[in-house]
């Protein structure tokens, strides 16, 4: 075996038992994290989350998929999951694996579809061809976030002045809702603090649903 064969085996392993100890610690503090927020916390990998929550699509996306290091329990009256995910796209050489992190807030209240998110490059370049997201009275609002919805009138009703200016002082992550649920999300693995942050902003939209769409959406379920 040349000396460069064993250089790469050792840097390879040296790679690997990094992980190890990055991943142990983050799984440790993210415990912590959760036992003192009363939380319980589960670092199992749980592969039911893409049929549970099936209208999410950032949880559908290629194979071998589970959430795992999950903390989950009661957060101000509302049932939270908040959790890492992996899945694997691609396969032999091609094969990719990518890690994010998300949290998922239930509601009592039924919801509608809505998708939210930072606007990118992209977005500008599918505007062109007449794929327009929804578009609001503020300019910066439009500006900073693509948003997304079967029903428009919905999609105001929620994203009213007082949220608008709430989420433009906000970091920005990926919010989708569904029938009773709303999943905050990025395309990288949060901390403690960024998990709180995602809590935040999804507690931040809730709580400001304006009263006459409460009344609305109670009122579709008698």
């Amino acid at each position: 075996m040349s000396g460069t064969t064993i250089l790469a085996f050792l840097a390879i392993g040296a790679l690997l038992v990094a992980a190890m100890w990055f991943g142990a610690k983050r799984k440790k503090e993210l415990a912590a994290w959760a036992t003192q927020a009363g939380l319980s916390f589960d670092p199992a990998p749980d592969r039911s989350y893409d049929n549970r929550y099936p209208s999410f699509g950032c949880l559908r996306r290629g194979h071998s998929r589970y959430a795992y290091n999950i903390a989950s329990g009661e957060w101000n009256k509302r049932r939270l999951e908040s959790f890492d995910y992996h899945y694997v796209t691609g396969e032999g050489k091609n094969r990719s694996v990518h890690t994010f992190s998300a949290i998922i807030i239930r509601t009592e209240l039924p919801l509608k579809p809505l998708h939210i998110r930072a606007e990118n490059a992209f977005d500008k370049l599918t505007e062109f061809f007449g794929a327009d997201d929804i578009d609001f009275e503020s300019s910066q609002f439009s500006r900073e976030y693509h948003v997304k919805s079967p029903d428009k009138k919905w999609a105001f009703d929620v994203l009213h002045q007082r949220t608008i200016e709430f989420l433009l002082t906000q970091p920005k992550y990926s919010i989708e809702f569904d029938t009773r649920s709303v999943i905050c999300w990025r395309n990288r693995r949060f901390d403690a603090p960024t998990r709180e942050s995602a809590i935040r902003v999804v507690e931040g939209i809730l709580d400001r649903l304006p009263e006459y769409l409460i009344r609305e959406q109670k009122k579709g379920v008698t």
